[in-house]
């Protein structure tokens, strides 16, 4: 009857009247929603309305999973172009999936796999739905800024009840088919192998009458007659709802005020509502990080193909990072040697991987079986046996440049000629660590943060000599460890660090202009970051952070250099640490989660040199600006090779905003010459606030990031 690019219409053998329409959208894996599918949906349903013989429609998928959702690449044109286009998309799309749900007989809805976004909303087109017990069902929406915009608030609310509803759609996370069962959004779950047997057993009873399907049909029409307390609603539901995401609440608001309204009239406020967030800088943010994500993860692969496969790896120095990267290796199945000169050190490497371990079985992710299966993949040693098997060596000794090359070209010696040999350095030049070594060419950068298991990033740096193959073999294992790998060109500070440390250089300013660094905490928290410049440097080490920042300052020495000295070195000079050793810029006596300011802190801010008058708009824009710079010039120099490498790295390696979306986009939001107006207007800051001529020349000819 039909067969398209998204779905195939057809008689079912054996069952007069009977159709089936699969959806199969070709050259590709899985299903989702787009303007293609819904042009093929709206001719599938000019057929099913003419044809006089049809008396029921089975709705199934071809692939392992019924429908992810929509194609999110689709939303860019439609958030940025014109608003009454984009109202015109959602109304279309809103009458095509009205035209399947009132067909004048009954339809019934397999669903196996994946059964989200829009790809639920469509399932819930249909009089009955059957799903398979592996099956997963949810409306993610929320997760992009947004609220479901296909009919799903609706017909989910009046099916499942307006908390539980909530519930789904607030937390963005699927849930089974038996809990899609029991909260009323499937009428049946069944074995996978059952899926089809059992929908067209539905489909037979509602056909013959057995079941009235104009009954079923009603439930999602029909207003909800439950009263609905909406203050005891929040509280209950407060924990989806948070600052700076309002998508969240939009859904709340929508469902308590469509739930007593005609169906019709509460489809149009869900489409008002759809509408109104995708116009949103957070639903931009969002959904470009979406994009961007898959955007690095496809340059990774296609780096990684030209990767020599590893059997076996080795971890130089069981510290924390040194565990923390072992324990990566083995609980994603890759064998790994943990050598270490000192026996107390490999103790603590394996200790780390263990309690690694033990969060996983605590999540019901493992058993302890498995633990000692994971355990028994790192093979700790003193000496250098067996390293003539390992396809690639991650050095993770402590950051000293001396050390790393004496261990460097110790390490070299023993490995086969084609093994790829790393670096976990997070400052230090990969040239110049290459130096010395008889195959530079086999070495580069593996930069991992802490704490291993948690980050999602690895920055791979391409030191002058390293090879094609090394980048590939060190972005493949890295995809392999679960990661996601970004490739950066060397440079001082890589691409993370030489971001951060601008930014801790504009705190270093602020406190030396008398600004209090609990104030500056509280500004930038409300910014959006999980934690202020203080508490962070905190967290990370001032040790660490002192080094860091003094070789920034050598590779950047005009742009990087203090015009007072380091609050942080002044703390360090006291013997303060941060979280190490429980005194930093707060003191953590009582624990992390109560610290309190330290008097070290209070006493150097007391006796700043100058006290200015500062908004808290002029403490963001003095922090953000120098960050955000350093990221455009990272992108302009080469450093990395796409804007979206330049944000997703913010976002995975120091916790940037996730709904402003990184700094170059957060850049495009506010508009590349307003950004440079704000930037000119505190030139006098110094170099740090100076604006590169590239920069202004792309502001003038209107070329956004994204």
């Amino acid at each position: 009857m039909y067969s398209g690019d998204y779905l195939r219409l057809g008689h079912i053998e054996g069952k007069s009247g009977l159709i089936s329409l699969d959806i199969c959208k070709k050259e590709s894996s899985v299903n989702s929603v787009d303007t293609a599918f819904l042009q093929e949906l709206e001719a599938v349903c000019d057929l099913l309305e003419s044809d006089q013989a049809v008396r029921g429609l089975l709705i199934t998928s071809a692939k392992s999973a019924f429908v992810v959702g929509a194609d999110i690449f689709q939303f860019p044109p439609l958030f940025n172009g014109p608003l009454e286009a984009f109202e015109s998309w959602v109304v279309r799309a809103h009458g095509i999936f009205n035209r399947l749900e009132n067909l004048p007989y009954p339809s019934v809805c397999a669903i196996n796999g994946l059964a989200l976004g829009g790809g639920l909303e469509l399932a819930l087109l249909a009089d009955a739905r059957v799903v398979a017990e592996g099956a997963k069902l949810g409306l993610p929406e929320v997760t992009l800024g947004l609220c479901p915009g296909w009919g799903g608030t609706v017909r989910a609310s009046r099916l499942a009840g307006v908390q539980p509803a909530l519930e789904l759609m607030l937390s963005g996370k699927p849930v089974s088919g038996e809990k899609a069962l029991e909260l009323g959004l499937a009428d049946r779950c069944v074995a996978d192998s059952e899926l089809w047997v059992a929908g067209l057993e539905l489909l037979d009873n509602l056909v013959t009458g057995a079941l009235d399907f104009r009954a079923l049909r009603a439930r999602k029409h029909d207003i909800r007659a439950e009263a609905c307390n909406q203050e005891a609603l929040e509280q209950a539901l407060a924990a989806y709802l948070k600052p700076n995401y309002p998508a969240a609440q939009k859904i709340l608001s929508l469902v308590l005020a469509h739930a007593s309204l005609p169906f019709e009239s509460a489809l149009e406020a869900e489409r008002r509502s759809f509408v109104t967030l995708g116009r949103t800088d957070c639903a931009k943010s969002l959904v470009g990080l979406f994009i961007n994500d898959q955007s690095v993860k496809g340059a990774a692969k296609r780096a990684a193909k030209a990767a020599n496969p590893v059997q076996m790896a080795a971890v130089l120095g069981a510290g924390i990072m040194g565990g923390g990267i072992a324990y990566q290796a083995a609980v994603t199945g890759t064998p790994v040697l943990l050598k270490d000169i000192r026996q107390e050190a490999l103790d603590l490497g394996v200790d780390t991987a263990s309690k690694a371990l033990d969060k996983l079985i605590a999540k019901g992710h493992m058993d302890d079986a498995g633990k000692r299966d994971c355990l028994g993949l790192i093979e700790p040693m003193l000496e250098f046996k067996g390293f003539d098997t390992v396809g690639l060596v991650v050095e993770a000794v402590v950051e000293n440049e001396k050390i790393k090359h004496a261990v460097l070209t110790e390490t070299e010696s023993h490995l086969k000629p084609e093994a790829i040999l790393t670096s976990n350095t997070s400052t230090i030049s990969i040239t110049s660590l290459a130096e010395g070594l008889q195959r530079p060419e086999n070495f580069c950068g593996m930069h991992f943060f802490n704490p291993v298991p948690m980050m999602p990033l690895v920055e791979v740096i391409r030191g002058a000599k390293s090879s094609d193959v090394a980048i590939a073999t060190a972005v493949d294992c890295a995809l392999k460890m679960g990661k996601t790998p970004i490739v950066v060109n060397d440079c001082p500070g890589f691409l993370v660090n030489r971001v951060l440390f601008p930014y801790f250089n504009a705190f270093n300013r602020l406190l030396h202009d008398g600004v209090d660094f609990q104030r500056i905490d509280r500004v930038m928290e409300g910014f959006g970051w999980p934690m202020g410049p203080a508490y962070l440097a905190d967290v990370i080490g001032l040790d660490t952070m002192v080094h860091a920042d003094q070789v920034l300052q050598a590779g950047y020495p005009q742009r990087m250099g203090h015009d007072d000295r380091p609050i942080i070195e002044e703390l360090l000079d006291k013997g303060a640490l941060g979280q190490k050793n429980g005194r930093g810029f707060y003191d953590y006596a009582n624990g992390p989660r109560n610290k309190s300011a330290s008097p070290d802190a209070l006493s150097l801010s007391e006796r700043a040199a100058r006290q200015v008058e500062i908004s808290d708009q002029q403490i963001i824009d003095r922090m953000m600006i120098p960050l955000c710079l350093e990221s455009y010039l990272c992108l302009d120099e080469g450093v990395v090779g796409s804007a979206a490498e330049v944000d997703m790295g913010l976002i995975m390696g120091i916790g940037f905003p996730k709904f402003r979306g990184g700094a170059l986009r957060y850049i495009d939001h506010l508009g590349l010459n307003e950004f440079a107006a704000k930037v000119d207007a505190l030139a006098d800051l110094g170099p740090l606030y100076r604006l590169p001529e590239s920069f202004r020349t792309r502001a003038q000819s209107g070329r956004n990031f994204f």
